[in-house]
């Protein structure tokens, strides 16, 4: 029997973002892994891999001194805070080739197909065990599109600080799981959650 999975597919990522920005320190070691692999990916040279350690170390202790800055009001501190972020983003883009810039481009590319691929497939299970019909599958792909580009917004919105875009983020999956619920009927939204009281019977039962 296939696994029954899927609460609220829409604002799987939304969750997944939050929590991520509620780990700060699971969040710096999945960002040091990143530039990593990056850094692999995109074929650096030893001489750039060198440029980007003093680019991400002085970035670092510009925002701890601003950190430490008492005398400055919030929002000078989130401008600021912006503006090094920023820069740190213009010398690390400037680090590139041509070739390099194109296969960054590519990567991304490829990392959002699979994620919509993803997705795709999630959306197949729930409509096969909620018995969705396909307007339903049409609003859910429509609200899911807009969610995402709502929390892309809130993500590359540098004038916000961590604890702003995590209560925006906050918000937004609130009113997406707010939106889905409307798009259900009374008898999904039950058998939705006795999949998700099932799951998390076989989950402790596991442990």
């Amino acid at each position: 029997m296939k696994k029954l999975l899927i609460p609220l597919i829409a604002i799987f990522a939304l969750t997944a973002t939050v929590s991520a920005q509620d780990k700060m320190g699971k969040k710096g070691h999945h960002n040091k892994h990143q530039k990593g692999m990056m850094a692999k990916q995109l074929n650096f040279t030893d001489a750039q891999k060198a440029q980007a350690k003093t680019i991400n170390e002085d970035s670092r202790k510009k925002m701890q001194e601003l950190n430490k800055n008492e005398s400055i009001t919030v929002k000078e501190q989130r401008d600021r805070k912006a503006a090094i972020l920023k820069e740190r983003k213009t010398k690390m883009d400037g680090l590139l080739t041509a070739d390099q810039k194109a296969k960054q481009t590519q990567l991304r590319a490829e990392h959002k197909a699979k994620k919509e691929a993803g997705y795709a497939k999630r959306l197949d299970r729930m409509k096969t065990n909620l018995n969705l019909t396909d307007e339903q599958v049409t609003k859910l792909k429509a609200q899911q599109a807009a969610n995402h580009a709502k929390a892309e917004q809130i993500r590359n919105n540098e004038s916000l600080s961590r604890e702003q875009k995590k209560a925006q983020m906050m918000a937004l999956k609130t009113q997406a799981k707010d939106q889905h619920n409307k798009i259900f009927t009374a008898e999904q939204l039950k058998k939705k959650e006795e999949m998700k009281k099932n799951r998390g019977d076989r989950s402790r039962v596991k442990k």
